[in-house]
């Protein structure tokens, strides 16, 4: 089953409160009359989206970046990021690596987590 036929098939529904819904790359809402936010989320499986042992500077990159991308495609202008992770074990060498390459990457986009 494709990403498109499992949403399509599961989890898509009217969204009367929203200009675009699930599907595309960002949900578009519009929580007050002239103003609209696009809202994204990128999950990065191990084995699937970045090999183990994957440099985590570059994982922390690449975890923002693909929210940037999906927000650039829908002519948005990124401000804000929420983050969530899923480890195994917290080493700390490691998410001070993954924060740097996140964080640069924020930085030179003006977005805050």
């Amino acid at each position: 089953m494709t990403e498109f036929e499992l949403i399509n098939r599961f989890f898509a529904r009217s969204t009367p409160r929203a200009r675009l819904g699930v599907g595309d790359d960002c949900a578009l809402v519009r929580p007050d009359a002239g103003l609209e936010l696009a809202l994204t989320t990128d999950m990065l499986v191990e084995g699937r989206h970045f090999a183990a042992g994957a440099a985590p500077r570059a994982l922390g990159h690449k975890s923002l970046a693909v929210n940037l991308s999906d927000l650039a495609a829908m002519g948005a202008a990124p401000r804000w990021a929420l983050l969530a992770l899923g480890l195994p074990t917290v080493e700390e060498a490691w998410l001070e690596q993954f924060a740097a390459g996140f964080f640069a990457l924020a930085e030179r986009h003006g977005v805050e987590l």
